[in-house]
């Protein structure tokens, strides 16, 4: 909790802070921090978007955590924080992508479509009446290269080789500064992505609790197999079962 005198400030999106802070943007990077792992690695060409469902309970069907989305054959999204919210942002982002193909006769490139989502989250920190969208989203898209940008609630966004959003983002960037390197192979790029989401869950890794996505400049959105994930698992495991064996120390 911030002291008391703060609290004028904390409850309009409009008010700064004496020290030039916007309070509720800070407490919607609070509920992205809380929310589940995802992660973004960009490969020799492609990119990749994975997440680990992380499901509790034997009762939720795994087909209804949706937490990556296809805004077209060649962009995708995985969010972090509020669902919900995130789905608003993804309905105007499927929007503007097929706003662009009508116009324009074209697809949409990534960085306008990031620049467009990353207008709406800066509006709703502007004017009253509204709150901060508490989602971040990884936006994975192809044209001549693959490019991966992290958007931020604020409305900034950045663009990178390899990086993740939500519970542990430290956790498995450290992985990804250790291992990643440039021009990755697609198999790879798979094993680095699982061992960032084994690092920070919670128990073990299994292929059916995994999301993952691939888009490639040659080619289309495509969903990673079970098949393909189980093979991953298999080459790291070893990597895997150390990192358990270090949470339970």
């Amino acid at each position: 909790m911030y002291p008391a005198s703060t609290q004028p400030y904390d409850r309009a999106i409009t008010v700064f802070s004496p020290d030039g802070r916007l309070f509720q943007v800070e407490y919607a990077r609070e509920a992205v921090k809380r929310g589940t792992t995802a992660v973004g690695v960009t490969y020799e060409n492609g990119v990749l978007l994975g997440v680990d469902k992380n499901i509790s309970s034997k009762l939720i069907s795994p087909k209804s955590i949706e937490k990556i989305f296809k805004i077209d054959e060649h962009i995708a999204v995985a969010t972090s924080g509020l669902v919900a919210d995130a789905r608003r942002l993804v309905q105007d982002a499927r929007i503007r992508s097929q706003r662009n193909k009508l116009v324009y006769s074209e697809p949409i490139n990534p960085l306008t479509l990031t620049r467009d989502v990353c207008d709406i989250k800066q509006a709703y920190t502007q004017y009253g009446g509204a709150r901060p969208f508490g989602t971040a989203l990884l936006i994975a898209g192809v044209n001549e290269k693959p490019h991966l940008y992290e958007t931020d609630p604020s409305g900034a966004f950045t663009e990178y080789y390899a990086t993740a959003i939500g519970m542990g983002k430290r956790d498995v960037e450290q992985v990804f500064e250790e291992r990643y390197e440039k021009k990755l192979p697609r198999n790879k790029a798979v094993e680095i992505a699982l061992l960032g989401l084994g690092k920070v869950a919670e128990g073990e890794l299994r292929e059916k609790d995994i999301d993952m996505i691939s888009i490639e400049v040659e080619g289309k959105y495509v969903k990673v197999s079970e098949e393909e994930l189980k093979t991953a698992l298999g080459v790291i495991s070893s990597e895997l079962k150390k990192n358990q064996s270090e949470k339970k120390q």
